[in-house]
């Protein structure tokens, strides 16, 4: 219960920061479709990567209110944690490339861009699993695979969530 406590205060934290962000509108049309701005302020490149390290910060909190490390534990953990956030960052460069090509030409967008976005969004997926799967018996030699695994829980759901909000923001392609 302690731990589904802290999760829950955590991500709050993690919703607050993204329902922050500037480049996305929260009105409807009248399809009931979010309304995306144009991402062509200047200071929007800015902000997102303000943003994301605002995010990660928050995750770098939930992991360690929801992890209960040894001392010893710890100090093997965290080099391995922010090599693996580093990774993970690179791969999510690409996602946030292709959200702000969406938003740019999702009125506009011909099935090939369509594809090309979904294959983009897929691939990203891909990445992030094959990351975790590459990272899980590194983490396992510092941690208990029990250890291992609830790290890995908690990042799939802040992961989840992140997506979740995205998602919500995106309207969908209109055939």
């Amino acid at each position: 219960m302690r731990m589904n406590l802290k999760l829950l205060i955590c991500t709050a934290a993690v919703f607050t920061a993204l329902i922050a962000a500037p480049g996305v509108s929260y009105g409807q049309d009248a399809a009931t479709q979010p309304v995306v701005q144009p991402l062509s302020d200047p200071g929007t490149d800015q902000y997102i990567e303000m943003l994301r390290k605002d995010v990660r910060s928050l995750r770098k909190q939930i992991v360690a209110a929801n992890l209960d490390l040894t001392d010893d534990e710890a100090v093997k953990f965290w080099p391995i944690y922010d090599k693996y956030t580093d990774d993970l960052r690179k791969i999510n460069d690409t996602k946030v490339a292709l959200v702000k090509d969406y938003a740019r030409n999702y009125t506009t967008m011909t099935d090939e861009q369509a594809e090309a976005y979904v294959r983009g969004r897929a691939g990203v997926d891909e990445s992030v699993n094959r990351l975790r799967l590459k990272y899980f018996p590194v983490f396992h030699r510092v941690l208990s695979g029990k250890t291992a695994a609830t790290f890995f829980q908690i990042d799939w759901r802040i992961s989840q969530m992140i997506d979740l909000q995205l998602a919500s923001q995106m309207p969908l392609i209109q055939p």
